[in-house]
C-alpha cells in the first residue's frame, strides 16, 4: 500500500515538472515556469521571507510621518495652485484604508498646523534622514534576498535612499497635482461636449494616476535597490506583478475592514493604527514577493 502510494507521488511529481519545463513564460525570456519556481521558491524559503517583511514594515511605518514633513515644506513652492496643502491633505487621507481616515486626520492637520523652518531647517534635514530610514530598511530587505550575492557599502546605500525618497517625494506631489488639473480639463471637455460625465472621468483618471505612481515608484525601488537590479529592465516584470497584487489587495482589505473585520470595535481609536500597520505589513510582503521574482530572473540569465 505504502509502494503504492509512493510510486503515484513519484509519477504525479514526474507529471509536474514535465509539464511545468514546457511552460515557456512570455516576456521573460524563454526561461520555463518549472525554473522559476523552483528558484522563487527557494528564496522565499531560504531568505527569511517574513522577517525581512516585518521589518521592512516597522521601518516603513516609522518614516511616514517624517515623508509627510519633508512634502509639507516643499509645498510653500507649489505656488500655483491655491490651497495645495488642503488639496495634498485631502489626497493622502484618500490613500489610507478605510476606518482609518478620522484617526489620521487629526495627526495630519496637527503636522501641517506646526509651523516650520523651512528648507535650511534643522527639523527639514532630519525628515529627510528619517525618512530615508524606510527606503533604507526595503533596500536591506533586498540584500539579504537568497538570490542577491553583490552588496553596496552602508554609507552608498544610505545615499542612495536618500535621493529615492526625496525622488518618491516629488513623484507623489506631481501625481497629486496632475489630479487637480484632471478635475478642471475634464470639466473643460465636458463644456465642449467631449464628456458627458466629467466627475466619472475624473476619477477614472486619478485611479489610473495611482496605479501609475505605484508602478513606477516599485520600478524606482527594484531598479535602485540593489547592484544587481540595474540587470533587469526598469519596468520589470516584478514591478508589474507587484503593482497588479497591491491594487487587488488593497481593494479585498478595503471590503475586509468595512465589512467583516472588528478592529475599532475590539481597540477603539487604536485599531485605526493597527488596520494600517496590517496593510502596510501585507504590502511589504507583496514588495518582496515582486523583488524575488526579479532576483529569480536575474539569477536565470546568468545560469
Amino acid at each position: 500500500m505504502a509502494k503504492k502510494a509512493e510510486s503515484k507521488t513519484k509519477a504525479l511529481k514526474e507529471w509536474w515538472v514535465r509539464n511545468t519545463k514546457a511552460v515557456i513564460l512570455p516576456g521573460l525570456e524563454g526561461l520555463t515556469l518549472y525554473d522559476l519556481l523552483v528558484i522563487f521558491y527557494g528564496g522565499i524559503l531560504k531568505g527569511t521571507f517574513s522577517t525581512r517583511a516585518s521589518a521592512i514594515a516597522f521601518s516603513f511605518f516609522m518614516a511616514v510621518f517624517p515623508f509627510l514633513l519633508f512634502i509639507l515644506n516643499l509645498i510653500p513652492f507649489i505656488t500655483f495652485i491655491d490651497d495645495f496643502q488642503i488639496e495634498f491633505l485631502y489626497f493622502m487621507d484618500s490613500l489610507l484604508p478605510p476606518e482609518t481616515s478620522e484617526f489620521f486626520d487629526s495627526i495630519f492637520e496637527d503636522i501641517a498646523a506646526k509651523r516650520r523652518g523651512g528648507l535650511l531647517s534643522f527639523v527639514f534635514i532630519l525628515s529627510v534622514f528619517l525618512m530615508a530610514n524606510g527606503v533604507n530598511a526595503i533596500f536591506t530587505g533586498f540584500e539579504f534576498s537568497y538570490h542577491t550575492k553583490i552588496n553596496r557599502s552602508i554609507i552608498r546605500q544610505y545615499i542612495i535612499a536618500v535621493g529615492i525618497s526625496i525622488i518618491l517625494a516629488i513623484l507623489l506631489l506631481t501625481v497629486v497635482v496632475v489630479n487637480l488639473y484632471l478635475t478642471y480639463i475634464m470639466e473643460d471637455l465636458k463644456s465642449v461636449g467631449v464628456v458627458s460625465n466629467a466627475v466619472l472621468w475624473a476619477n477614472i483618471g486619478r485611479y489610473l494616476m495611482f496605479v501609475m505612481m505605484i508602478y513606477i515608484s516599485v520600478a524606482t525601488l527594484y531598479y535602485f535597490g540593489t547592484k544587481e537590479g540595474r540587470l533587469s529592465r526598469f519596468f520589470s516584470i516584478g514591478a508589474f506583478f507587484t503593482t497588479i497584487l497591491i491594487v487587488i489587495m488593497t481593494y479585498l482589505f478595503g471590503i475586509y475592514i468595512e465589512h467583516f473585520s472588528s478592529y475599532n470595535e475590539l481597540y477603539g481609536s487604536i485599531g485605526a493604527l493597527l488596520i494600517f500597520m496590517v496593510y502596510i505589513w501585507i504590502n511589504s510582503n507583496i514588495l518582496l514577493l515582486g523583488f524575488e521574482l526579479n532576483a529569480s530572473l536575474i539569477k536565470l540569465r546568468k545560469k
